[in-house]
């Protein structure tokens, strides 16, 4: 028989947590919640840097000296003149003035500051937690993970920018969606991590059987939307077709499979890269209503209902948020609301299926 609400057990107590261990997961957590905050402010000032023009204002990759901006005259036009070599001052800002640049080096630096101070935030205090003991041993090997994740960024960041400096006058659209897209994926480590440490209900194993798999078919989609987004932004593509619900005059525009191979047209042509964006919206927008109404269905547990309607919601504003953002031709304050709310979003398809796996045993 289909279950209901009302025939469904209610979610089961997690096992009782040693009270030390407790206090030391409740410090872990918040220190991981602070950094998945961070990660989020690190991709709406990556938005901003790239909406700006600006991610290619700083030419060389100075990990520790790149630290301290130019602090004289000399400095500025030492970078200033680094910057007019590359094809991007050339072709685009030629004749730009110092005060000009020094507004897209500002946004740059201070993404590359932002990165420093996140790598600075995980490190010492996981050393920290390290050698007072508070790290459960099994739990080490995923904190170093994010560790070694983040500094793959970092490197992947120049690699991104390095596209930029010789043949083109941006960066690669492929670098900079997996730069995104990574950046993501760090997030949603560590809020998993952080979640999954916070004392939870354990969900029936029924209702873990059928609420499973739409979780992870919701996640799994909006990481791809995450990475199409990234393609939309490295392409400009957000700038054309302003537009909704049709593009250039149609549904299903003309032109999307106009390049050869056609597999490019996927990451090279505008329109498909635009209309791809949209339409996997609308299915993410399907999937979140499935997942509202299937776990309506099958629990009535707030542990999982409140994070099914915290992806519904979310979702709707994001698609607001994306629809303003195309139609208006990209303003700057709403194209970032718009970037913010896809990390929102993840943390949100995370927290549901963390809730759906309940709290770490202590092992």
């Amino acid at each position: 028989m289909r279950a209901t609400p009302s025939s469904v057990q209610p979610s089961t107590p997690q096992p009782a947590v040693p009270a030390q261990i407790a206090r030391n997961r409740r410090a872990i957590r918040w220190w991981l919640y602070g950094i998945c905050l961070l990660v989020l402010a690190m991709v709406v000032v990556g938005g901003a840097t790239r909406l700006t023009e600006s991610g290619l204002s700083i030419t060389e990759w100075k990990p520790i000296h790149g630290a301290i901006p130019p602090l004289s005259v000399a400095e500025w036009e030492e970078e200033f003149a680094k910057y007019r070599q590359i094809p991007q001052y050339e072709i685009l800002n030629k004749g730009m003035s110092l005060e000009e640049f020094k507004t897209i080096f500002w946004w740059e630096w201070g993404h590359r500051l932002l990165g420093r101070v996140i790598g600075l935030a995980f490190f010492v205090p996981l050393v920290i937690f390290w050698a007072k003991g508070m790290i459960e041993p099994w739990l080490k090997p995923r904190l170093v993970l994010g560790l070694v994740l983040g500094g793959l960024q970092g490197a992947l960041g120049w690699y991104m920018v390095a596209s930029g400096l010789v043949d083109r006058i941006d960066v690669s659209q492929y670098r900079l969606a997996a730069h995104l897209t990574l950046a993501c994926v760090i997030f949603a480590w560590l809020f998993w991590i952080a979640r999954r440490l916070a004392p939870r209900r354990l969900p029936t194993s029924e209702e873990v059987r059928r609420l499973m798999p739409v979780g992870n078919l919701f996640l799994a989609l909006v990481l791809l939307q995450i990475f199409l987004g990234g393609l939309v932004a490295g392409l400009n593509a957000g700038f054309t077709f302003n537009t909704w619900p049709l593009i250039d005059g149609q549904i299903i525009p003309k032109g999307l499979f106009v390049m050869d191979p056609l597999w490019v047209n996927l990451f090279e042509n505008v329109m498909t890269v635009q209309f791809q964006h949209r339409m996997t919206a609308y299915v993410l927008v399907i999937v979140a209503v499935l997942l509202w109404l299937r776990t309506r269905s099958a629990s009535r547990d707030k542990v999982l209902l409140m994070p099914a309607r915290h992806i519904l919601g979310f979702v709707v504003l994001q698609v607001v948020f994306g629809i303003g953002t195309l139609v208006m031709q990209v303003p700057l304050h709403l194209a970032l609301w718009h970037q913010a709310f896809a990390v929102i979003v993840l943390g949100a398809a995370i927290d549901y299926l963390a809730a759906l796996k309940g709290e770490y045993p202590a092992r």
